[in-house]
């Protein structure tokens, strides 16, 4: 008795104490079908939105998000398509589910964009340096972070922004942008060091322009080809070619009418003679 006890407790003890802590996941299948059924929907949902037909992107999106309510990569979509649409509270309700389900710095730039749109921005820029500490290495954040910056004021923020800008990504565009902050301000020191620089960039790119061209492989020289001008070609008659004509061969005389007649003409250039010697003889005078 005293055994059965002990082995009771002692296994009591170790189904309380020794337990899996990791516990297998059970792995839910999809069904095919309904796999097949989501990348159709997403394909119509691309050629919508490439298409320009927003109602029928929407309703597809929409059917995505039916079967998979945690699809980060739907929301997103949709929320462009709101913002295209101008629907912003509804962009940035997708944006922010998105960024719930996924912390992904796409959505929080989508997000930012939203707020800079309808003049929130303060909340924009909150978003465009969220997502910047997830991605540092997009220049069209910094550019969208400088934009924010110089709307609140923040002018010094907002050339730093596009001076970060810059060292990624050496543009002319972004030193016009800066030469525009300083020229706003009054800095007349600044922006002629910036003309400056935006005359060395554009000698710059120039240079690397004349590189690549040096560096293309040169074909071989076409042959000179002499044009010889067409003169028209003398136009041929077309000769057709004409059926003989059937003729009906015409039955052969009688062997009698063919002898009779030259007989005939025989007598009446015998008598017509006769009568001209009768006329042209003369006659003999009586004495």
């Amino acid at each position: 008795m005293l055994g059965i006890l002990i082995i009771l407790v002692f296994t009591v003890y170790l189904a309380f104490f020794f337990k899996d802590k990791k516990p297998a996941e059970k792995k839910e299948r999809v069904d095919p079908k309904i796999d097949t059924q989501m990348k159709k929907l997403w394909s119509i949902a691309q050629d919508s939105m490439r298409e320009r037909k927003p109602v029928r992107a929407e309703k597809a999106l929409l059917t995505i998000l039916k079967f998979d309510e945690k699809n980060a990569a739907a929301y997103n979509r949709l929320g462009i398509l709101y913002a295209k649409s101008q629907k912003f509270d509804e962009a940035i309700e997708c944006f922010e589910i998105a960024q719930s389900l996924d912390n992904n710095p796409s959505s929080l730039h989508n997000a930012g964009l939203i707020y800079l749109e309808t003049g929130a921005y303060e909340k924009a820029a909150m978003a465009f340096r969220q997502a910047l500490e997830m991605e540092g290495d997009v220049p069209a954040r910094y550019l969208a972070l400088a934009k924010a910056e110089e709307k609140l004021g923040n002018r010094k923020a907002a050339i730093e922004a596009l001076e970060s800008a810059y060292d990624l990504d050496h543009t002319t565009t972004t030193l016009r942008q800066i030469l525009a902050i300083y020229e706003s301000t009054g800095d007349t020191e600044n922006a002629t060091a910036t003309i400056a620089r935006i005359e060395a960039q554009i000698a710059e790119n120039e240079l690397e322009r004349k590189k690549k061209l040096k560096k293309r492989p040169l074909g071989r020289p076409r042959e000179a080809v002499v044009s010889v001008p067409r003169t028209a070609a003398p136009r041929r008659r077309m000769v057709r070619a004409h059926k003989p004509i059937a003729t009906k061969a015409r039955p052969a005389a009688a062997h009698t009418s063919t002898v009779a007649r030259p007989a005939a003409r025989t007598a009446s250039s015998a008598r017509a003679a006769s009568t001209v010697r009768r006329i042209v003889r003369p006659r003999k005078k009586s004495l």
